[in-house]
């Protein structure tokens, strides 16, 4: 019976959410963060405890494994730099990591370990950031071959980097240059990959699967700008890019610093969505990205 828990990438907005589930059903927590400050809305939640440790100590990650019950990797960077297969950075956090917790956790006898990937992961993706996480998925399963994967779709809601980012832009900007707006998403709430992850914890069944996370529903990327615009209530005008344009405002934007890089316009060109059927497992209900986003985004839709 699962109990207690570790949350590797726990202070992020899916661990933010999937702890208040974990406590909510009364279960242990442990969230591993660098800083407790990163963590500091979780620790009034009865049944979490965040520690600081540096999760690239294995005696610091062999501490935490001990007497746990499951452990979830949440971690995920959107900028790992540019190489092959892909770059350093993704190479650390998708591949390396998974590894060392799928060991760790095997040596802790562990009984349970979730993974979090991507959706249309794959060796011969376009992208660094798809190809380390098909590479992390058979790292991790090296390592603790009954590991449980997701693959969700873009996350949605309170807290995400994804509307919000685009509602941040629609505040100051009254005409919206869009790289790549014909590409395809199917964005799943994040209530709903929480309650996905605790029930295959819950559930000795799900082992060894690989679930992939969808909303009901698939939209371009003009579109879900589109529908961001309505909610907040920012008008604006979406001019949609070229391929050669596309290309050029995500290599300035990389140079910069900025929101998106070549390699995320790369990911965009693979169709980020489910095969047809059940986009959720355990009879989950898909909630819909306009019941969800007005209630973080702004004004209420009419």
């Amino acid at each position: 019976m699962i109990q207690s828990i570790l949350l590797i990438g726990g202070s992020g907005f899916i661990g933010s959410h999937l702890a208040r589930r974990l406590a909510a059903r009364g279960l242990r927590v442990t969230v591993a963060t660098r800083r407790r400050e990163r963590a500091k809305h979780l620790i009034l939640l009865p049944t979490v405890e965040v520690v600081e440790a540096d999760v690239g100590d294995d005696a610091a990650l062999a501490r935490l494994c001990a007497g746990q019950d499951a452990l979830v990797n949440l971690v995920g960077v959107l900028k790992g730099g540019n190489g092959d297969p892909y770059g350093a950075g993704f190479a650390r956090a998708h591949v390396e990591l998974p590894a060392r917790l799928g060991r760790a956790a095997w040596a802790a006898g562990i009984p349970a370990l979730a993974h979090v990937s991507a959706l249309k992961a794959a060796a011969d993706a376009p992208s660094g950031y798809l190809r380390s996480k098909a590479a992390g998925e058979n790292a991790v399963r090296k390592a603790f071959p009954n590991t449980t994967i997701f693959r969700p779709s873009v996350v949605f809601g309170d807290g995400d980097s994804f509307l919000t980012m685009f509602a941040r832009l629609l505040k100051y900007a009254p005409v919206l240059p869009l790289a790549s707006p014909d590409a395809r998403f199917q964005p799943v709430w994040v209530g709903n990959v929480a309650d996905a992850i605790v029930e295959a914890l819950l559930r000795p069944e799900a082992e060894g699967k690989t679930f992939e996370l969808c909303g009901p529903r698939q939209y371009s990327l003009r579109e879900l700008v589109e529908i961001t615009s309505l909610v907040t209530g920012r008008r604006c005008a979406v001019v949609g890019l070229s391929p050669l344009l596309s290309w050029l405002q995500a290599f300035a934007l990389e140079v910069a610093g900025g929101p998106m890089t070549r390699d995320n316009l790369r990911s965009m060109s693979v169709p980020n969505v489910c095969e047809a059927g059940n986009t959720l497992p355990f009879n989950l209900a898909a909630a819909a990205l306009e019941d969800v986003a007005p209630r973080y985004l702004g004004r209420p839709s009419r």
